[in-house]
């Protein structure tokens, strides 16, 4: 596969409590809500974006808050940490605000030289906040969060599996290359990509399987610029034995997906659109949108859907 990817789009998970996960994300971590809007395949759920300023690839975290919805199991076959860069120095400043914020699992400790401070989502999401000096990034500075602090994107994640090797040459395949191994740990990184750039595969051959259910990744995806260097990758899976669905419209990306041999959900998501294709840059992530399909179910979708405070 030509180099196609360059590092990391989004990662989505699963929530219990809209509310609750809007807090977390806008007033602890203090990204910027980009998008809201809902599931396009169960409309009566949100789907919460949040990320920098413009909601650029490599920095997006999304939602599905299923209201109700039971805590997932951790496991393998999963992303099991997700990683955000910050700048160098910053965390004995993000210790005492998570922790003044009242966030569980705060932990610091380092991994292939990059100090970390692992922590608790509010559905026990794993999440660390690693220092980053090269990263130039602007982060989107809210909730009185400076620009010497403030979150630029994603490191990149942990996948969580029984067996690596396959998707270790997975990845490799889509342009990643193998740095080094650290325990149980080994690094995949995207030279020269988005900022976005490492995958780690943890493997733990005696665990259980991860059970889905709130606080567990649903998918990650990876970023490609355009349609086109998306059908290229698509192509290039397929002729590989790979099952990749057609190509999605998702309104402010397009998709494809297919299942890795560990059991993860992979994505691939242009940077085309964008999410001001329906709202201006000043007011991103404000009005409820809705997919053109559900328009015309607005009123009973805003009756359904609990409001949610900024």
């Amino acid at each position: 596969m030509d180099k196609q990817i360059n590092g990391l789009h989004h990662v989505t998970s699963i929530a219990s409590s809209a509310q609750a996960n809007s807090d977390f994300f806008t007033k602890t971590l203090g990204l910027r809500r980009v998008k809201k809007t809902v599931n396009f395949d169960s409309p009566d759920t949100y789907h919460l974006y949040y990320g920098d300023a413009a909601g650029t690839p490599g920095s997006v975290m999304t939602y599905f808050p299923f209201r109700g919805v039971g805590r997932g199991r951790p496991g393998t076959g999963e992303v099991g940490t997700t990683v955000f860069s910050v700048p160098e120095g910053s965390l004995g400043y993000w210790k005492e605000r998570l922790g003044g914020h009242g966030v569980t699992g705060l932990a610091e400790d380092t991994l292939f030289g990059e100090r970390r401070l692992r922590f608790d989502g509010p559905d026990g999401d794993g999440f660390a906040l690693a220092e980053i000096a090269a990263d130039a990034r602007p982060g989107w500075t809210g909730s009185g969060v400076t620009p010497d602090e403030a979150v630029r994107g994603f490191r990149g994640a942990t996948l969580r599996l029984r067996d690596g090797k396959a998707t270790g040459e997975l990845l490799e395949f889509m342009g990643y290359d193998r740095l080094a191994t650290e325990g149980d740990v080994t690094r995949y990184a995207i030279a020269g990509g988005n900022g976005a750039d490492t995958v780690d595969v943890e493997v733990l051959p005696g665990a259980d399987r991860a059970q889905q259910g709130a606080g567990s990744v649903h998918h990650i995806a990876f970023s490609v610029p355009d349609r086109a260097a998306q059908l290229a990758v698509r192509q290039s899976l397929m002729d590989t034995g790979y099952q990749v669905t057609p190509v999605i419209d998702r309104d402010y990306f397009w998709a494809i997906y297919f299942r890795t041999p560990g059991g993860v959900l992979f994505e691939v998501a242009t940077a085309e659109p964008g999410f001001d294709r329906d709202e201006a840059p000043d007011h991103l992530g404000e009005a409820l949108k809705l997919p053109h399909q559900h328009e015309r179910l607005r009123a009973q979708i805003e009756a359904y859907l609990d409001p949610i405070a900024d």
